[in-house]
């Protein structure tokens, strides 16, 4: 507990931090690593790149000016320890919690939090956005981004690295080098960093700092000068980074505050007009041996045990929609030598693994880049490959060019498997896939398809195999399926058709995705007020069943549709085909329920989704108000500050 720290008890902001010797800041990194573990052994959570930035996040609020210098995470994965030091440590057991703190960096959340970031390689660019900033209003404030090593693989860094090259505006960039992001590294960027890091000349050596950090600081002297561009093209034999016109600095020792806080201290005091990149090696999962031994150092974690490292376990025997993918991709590809599998740096997210395990060499994690990862695909299938794209919704919206220049308009057969498609719980707005319905569905000739359940979810799958003329999409929530029997691989589905689950009198409920179950409660419920409900399972956002969608729609007094996506999406298709039809001259009632106009804040997906009012009572509610004009409209107001 935090009461029992000798340190930690009495640091509520860095402020409280400057006021400790520089020889007590190594027990406060302790304290805040154990107080980190004990937070998320009880809330889950992201452990691993946390425990292997305490000295570095310690040290960087100890010699910088926070909240005044602007301090930027990459991605927000390695933020806990910051959020302990800034004023956040009382609420730290909130974490990705209803109403708690978030996972990741949020502006709305503190003073402390510069720039808001869930995904990855966007804090070089903000950081030179507020360092212009400050140029342009006379401010000498320091900004530094911290990105790590599987983060900095991104175009979007290098387009940053770039242009604040040739800005000659200051700014330090924080290489965290840990040799592992979500999974291994991948690409020419790793082995450029691990040939860096092994060089002869290593700068946790203090002779060498020496060196260093006196040439650093007499910059402007020439003969220093002189001995500090020798030293550096020793050591880095002229490096990317340099030509990119950032004065490289490494690789140091992450771990050892007598090496960085001198380096750090020396860079926010260089005169150096321009970026500054310092290089620091780190160990993801430092200080806690189970994170140091698992392969994927503790990534993301359930809650767990401290003294034993055992995660929870969830006791729910139920199919999880990514292990159904990664297993029916591989029992194709078994018979179908064209499928391959592409990934942009998630391999186990997605469960394109277990399609690696069984086809390495027709498995590609192309790392961090979306955008590559989607034209790469597109690449293949103009040689007749069956690329399979598996990324998460939200992140997929990075790569939209692409999806439309590279793959739609040349109507080239990607298959995107769309993985964390609807609410995602406690990863929260950030992480939602709230738009892919809608951003797929307006593409002439693609193909959006969204399961019911995993036995759908295998039919879709063994449909896109054979779909060699167009691209298409399968959306599909993150969890587990509903337990029901899986069909085999020969099942298919016929493009554009939905399924009638059941049949009523009054209304017709067209539900796309999983939200099918929660229609069902529904219309029992509207069947003890005397309702009676037809229920369409439609399978498919575009193409419509324009045949059976109209045939409901005449047969009906109301018609309503119920999907887990943005407005625009699948019910604006389907009003779009009844004006067109003239079905509303007839006294057509019609309805979309969607998720609604705001970021809906992090908690149980359960509580999320009451939240966005598509549970089944509001459903049922919907239903009822609209046949008895009592329909009114519910604005949702979310609010998560502190």
């Amino acid at each position: 507990m935090i009461k029992d720290y000798k340190y930690l008890k009495n640091i509520n902001f860095p402020s409280d931090l400057r006021k400790l010797s520089e020889n007590n800041l190594q027990d406060l990194s302790n304290e805040v690593r154990a107080e980190m573990i004990n937070a998320v052994s009880e809330t889950g959570g992201h452990l691993g790149a946390g425990l292997g930035v305490v000295e570095l996040t310690v040290a960087l609020h100890y010699v910088f000016d926070t909240p005044n210098d602007k301090l930027i995470w990459d991605v927000g994965h390695q933020t806990y320890p910051h959020k302990i030091l800034t004023g956040r440590k009382s609420k730290i057991k909130t974490l990705r919690q209803g109403k708690g703190l978030s996972g990741f960096t949020k502006r709305s959340e503190s003073e402390y939090d510069p720039f808001g970031a869930a995904h990855s390689s966007t804090s070089i660019s903000s950081a030179l956005g507020i360092a212009e900033a400050n140029k342009l209003s006379n401010k000498s404030n320091n900004v530094i981004a911290v990105i790590g090593d599987g983060a900095i693989s991104a175009g979007m860094a290098y387009e940053a690295m770039n242009n604040a090259g040739a800005s000659k505006t200051k700014m330090i960039v924080i290489l965290n080098d840990n040799d592992m992001s979500i999974a291994k590294p991948v690409g020419a960027m790793r082995t450029y960093l691990a040939k860096l890091f092994s060089g002869k000349i290593y700068f946790s050596l203090r002779e060498t700092f020496k060196l260093i950090t006196s040439a650093f600081s007499k910059r402007f002297s020439a003969k220093a000068a002189k001995a500090e561009d020798f030293l550096r093209s020793a050591v880095t034999g002229g490096t990317l980074f340099s030509s990119l016109g950032f004065y490289y600095i490494g690789p140091i020792d992450g771990h050892d505050l007598k090496t960085l806080l001198p380096i750090l201290k020396n860079t926010r005091d260089s005169k150096h007009q321009g970026p500054i990149m310092i290089h620091v090696k780190t160990q993801k999962g430092k200080g806690y041996s189970f994170a140091e031994k698992a392969s994927d150092h503790y990534h993301g974690v359930s809650k767990f045990n401290v003294i034993t490292g055992e995660q929870v376990k969830t006791s729910v025997n139920l199919p999880a929609y990514t292990k159904v993918f990664g297993n029916t991709l591989v029992k194709h590809a078994e018979k179908d030598s064209k499928i391959v599998g592409i990934t942009a740096a998630m391999p186990g997210g997605t469960g394109m693994d277990i399609f690696a395990k069984e086809f390495p060499k027709r498995m590609f994690d192309v790392g961090i880049a979306e955008q590559h990862a989607v034209t790469f695909a597109a690449g293949l299938a103009t040689e007749s490959y069956k690329p399979y794209v598996a990324i998460y919704s939200t992140f997929l919206q990075r790569a939209y060019d692409q999806v439309v220049h590279d793959v739609a308009i040349q109507s080239l057969p990607v298959r995107f498997a769309i993985d964390r498609a609807g609410l995602v719980g406690a990863d929260g707005s950030t992480h939602a896939g709230s738009f892919d319905i809608t951003y797929l569905s307006t593409l002439p000739n693609f193909i959006v398809m969204a399961p019911s359940d995993e036995s759908e979810f295998v039919k879709m799958i063994n449909t896109s195999v054979d779909i060699n003329d167009k691209p298409c999409a399968i959306r599909y929530p993150r969890g587990t399926g509903v337990g029901l029997e899986l069909p085999s691989i020969d099942e298919k589905l016929e493009i554009g058709k939905g399924r009638v689950i059941q049949e009523g009198k009054q209304v017709c409920i067209l539900s796309l995705g999983t939200r099918l179950e929660e229609c069902k409660i529904a219309s029992e419920e509207l069947k003890n007020k005397g309702i009676t409900s037809t229920i369409i399972d439609a399978r498919f956002a575009k193409p419509l069943d324009q045949e059976l969608i109209l045939k409901c729609a005449r047969e009906h007094e109301l018609m309503i549709t119920i999907e887990e996506g943005s407005i625009g999406g699948f019910g604006s298709h389907v009003e779009n085909l009844l004006a067109e039809k003239g079905i509303f001259d007839k006294g057509l009632k019609f309805r979309s329920m969607t998720l609604p106009d705001t970021f809906i804040e992090q908690d149980d997906p359960k509580k999320m989704y009451d939240v966005a009012g598509l549970n089944a009572s509001h459903i049922s509610k919907k239903i009822f108000d609209i046949l008895f004009n009592k329909d009114s409209i519910k604005v949702v107001k979310s609010s998560n500050k502190y």
